[in-house]
């Protein structure tokens, strides 16, 4: 799949699918997203979006939470079961949860309605340098490829994780926020380091966005995995004989949902 970022060069455009059913927001998104020179195709409903991007093959997705049809949640698992695209999910409500399910079938980032079209471009730029930078041969991998710690396995190459011998289904951005703690282990990073390194972004008001995707890998890797430091940021922080007491782990879930 190809991955340019934008631009008024001989690149092809970037190509782009918007599923919204809201034709106001609709049409901000695509005028500003033209103007940007990019190829925007919209779609108002779930199923007709789905049968867009399948006809369409776009290099990203700006998809809806709430739309007719299929929800945007369903329409993201149909979607990335056919061909992995990075998807960029808009939800009205700020709603942890609905994020983190979003972030769990196939979303690489959300946006909060209402939200800027600036901060909007910006992102979706981000997106696809990270899902280019993942695709383009990697030096560091030619000379470890497998990064093992404990009972953690990252294939950098493949891009796969498995933790105690199971596999762990990742998406692009949680794999690349795993590999960034991974790289350092036991080091803390700043929520400003991660979104910098991580999402190729340095807007401080994404904060919100690393504690999400830390939440998912705890989901999917086990909750001391990654080690809370309340105020700054986050450590990779893997157990051996004198790993926290599940009462500090739990501790660091607390201070998550404060």
């Amino acid at each position: 799949m190809s991955t340019p970022e934008t631009s008024r060069s001989s690149a092809p455009p970037v190509r782009v699918v918007v599923i919204e059913d809201e034709p106001t927001i609709t049409q901000a998104i695509a005028d500003r997203l033209t103007a940007e020179g990019w190829d925007v195709s919209t779609a108002p409903d779930g199923p007709t979006g789905v049968r867009t991007v399948a006809e369409v093959r776009p290099d990203v997705v700006v998809l809806d939470v709430m739309l007719p049809g299929y929800d945007g949640l369903e329409v993201c698992r149909r979607i990335q079961a056919d061909e992995p695209v990075p998807v960029l999910m808009l939800t009205a409500r700020d709603d942890e949860t609905d994020m983190l399910v979003g972030l769990g079938v196939g979303a690489d980032d959300y946006m909060t309605k209402p939200f800027s079209m600036r901060e909007l471009v910006a992102r979706l730029k981000a997106l696809l340098r990270r899902v280019r930078r993942a695709a383009e041969p990697d030096a560091a991998r030619e000379t470890q490829t497998m990064l093992e710690l404990d009972d953690l396995v990252i294939d950098r190459a493949g891009r796969r994780v498995t933790r105690g011998g199971e596999p762990a289904h990742l998406t692009p951005t949680e794999f690349d926020l795993l590999l960034c703690l991974a790289s350092t282990p036991g080091t803390v990073l700043t929520r400003e380091q991660l979104l910098a390194d991580v999402w190729d972004w340095v807007d401080a008001t994404g904060t919100r966005t690393v504690d999400s995707h830390v939440k998912a890998l705890r989901r999917k890797l086990g909750s001391d995995l990654v080690r809370t430091v309340h105020g700054v940021g986050y450590a990779l922080e893997l157990p051996g004989p004198d790993s926290e007491a599940p009462e500090a782990a739990e501790a660091d879930r607390a201070a998550d949902r404060a």
